[in-house]
């Protein structure tokens, strides 16, 4: 712990962008702890920002406090990531709380940037960073920096501006980006990293994976975009290749019928309908895919099954009947991933104020199965048969509604 006490000194002053603790190995843990320095009536103080579901609370810490926080938290994590004017400096902690340190210096006057041919670049000028307790919102992409894919899908002016009406979009690619980072350490980085976007559709999240995997990050990838509609994949397709994107392809294709890849470590579904979901989960479980994000939409099948005499007086109602089935939907499809070996989150993917569909799975692969007997008493209880559960059983192939 001395060589981790003696960085956090280092970097922990008004320097200092931020440093993010992620990789939570256990579920009753906060996703991700977010360090920042502010300065309160002529104080400098770190700001810690503990994210939790769908909340996030705040606690002020001085230097020596941060530092004895971080040390204090570190082996329930599996990274904490510093970024400073200084340079940039990762943490890795293995099972058995080995701490291992990367760091990478930068020039002064300089500030860490992305990665590009394979070498750590830096940003000449940057702007001494802002201590003032209300500063601008860092975004994982920064609002005032020009992203090609970003103006050619409206969401920034040629200038590199956020368009105003598209902010909510901006706000949606970042916030899909922060489940990313999230779980970062499952990713192998010795080898190509494979991952399936299923229904991509206009691909703004697409694009933005490759763009901070890839360019930002330093991973090598691939990334498969697949859709239904051929005039989306092509215009896609196109700007994969203006982009020169050479990892990221798209397909068009069926969900429940893909069979482009045998492995894959990541599978991405976002806002496939209905039953469409399922078959995604189902095929990336059989994949053993070590990381899954769902956003799932139009969860139907369920409000045609459930019936039980005890809820029927409630279930007669229209609106809290659809409503009950949806996140019942969303609820069996985590409990059957937890009994594949899945540790598994249910998370707000954007505020309600937004979209009604604001639900993301996010599963990580863990190798211990979870007893399946809960979930099926509940769908015995329902007179429910989700598809995942049909699928998994190897009842035979539904057909996709």
């Amino acid at each position: 712990m001395i060589e981790l006490h003696q960085l956090l000194e280092k970097y922990f002053n008004e320097q200092l962008v931020h440093a993010v603790i992620s990789g939570p190995r256990r579920r009753e843990s906060a996703a991700r702890i977010v360090f920042r320095p502010v300065l309160i009536k002529n104080s400098l103080v770190f700001q810690a920002s503990e994210y939790r579901e769908q909340k996030v609370f705040h606690r002020n810490y001085s230097m020596e406090e941060a530092a004895a926080e971080i040390e204090k938290q570190i082996t329930e994590y599996r990274q904490l990531a510093l970024t400073s004017q200084q340079g940039q400096a990762t943490v890795l902690v293995s099972k058995k709380g080995k701490i291992t340190i990367k760091e990478k210096a930068c020039p002064a006057g300089r500030m860490p940037g992305e990665q590009q041919g394979g070498c750590l670049d830096c940003i000449p000028g940057h702007k001494q960073t802002d201590l003032s307790h209300n500063r601008k919102k860092n975004y994982i992409l920064d609002s005032e920096r020009k992203v090609d894919f970003l103006v050619d899908l409206g969401v920034q002016t040629k200038e590199g501006k956020i368009i105003k009406s598209r902010y909510d979009k901006f706000r949606q690619i970042n916030r899909f980006l922060e489940f990313i980072e999230d779980i970062l350490p499952q990713l192998p980085q010795d080898r190509e990293v494979t991952i399936l976007d299923f229904g991509c559709g206009k691909s703004y999240l697409t694009f933005a994976m490759y763009h901070y995997l890839k360019e930002l990050k330093g991973y090598q990838v691939h990334i498969i975009g697949l859709d239904l509609k051929r005039d989306v994949i092509e215009t896609c397709s196109s700007l994969a290749e203006k982009y020169g994107y050479d990892g990221l392809e798209f397909q068009v294709g069926d969900i429940a019928g893909y069979e482009g890849v045998t492995q894959v470590d990541m599978v991405v579904t976002l806002h496939a309908c209905d039953t469409a979901t399922d078959y995604a989960l189902d095929r990336a479980i059989r994949w053993g895919a070590r990381v899954i994000l769902s956003v799932p939409c139009c969860q139907h099948e369920l409000n045609r099954q459930i019936r039980n005499d005890l809820l029927a007086p409630v279930l007669g109602y229209g609106l809290i009947r659809e409503r009950m089935a949806a996140l019942i939907t969303d609820a069996l499809r985590g409990q059957i991933l937890e009994s594949r070996g899945y540790q598994v989150q249910i998370l707000e993917f954007i505020d309600m104020e937004h979209t009604p569909k604001n639900i993301l799975i996010r599963a990580v692969k863990k190798g211990k199965a979870k007893d399946s007997r809960g979930y099926r008493e509940v769908m015995e209880f329902l007179h429910a048969e989700p598809t995942l559960a049909v699928l998994q059983d190897g009842k035979g192939d539904k057909q996709n509604a």
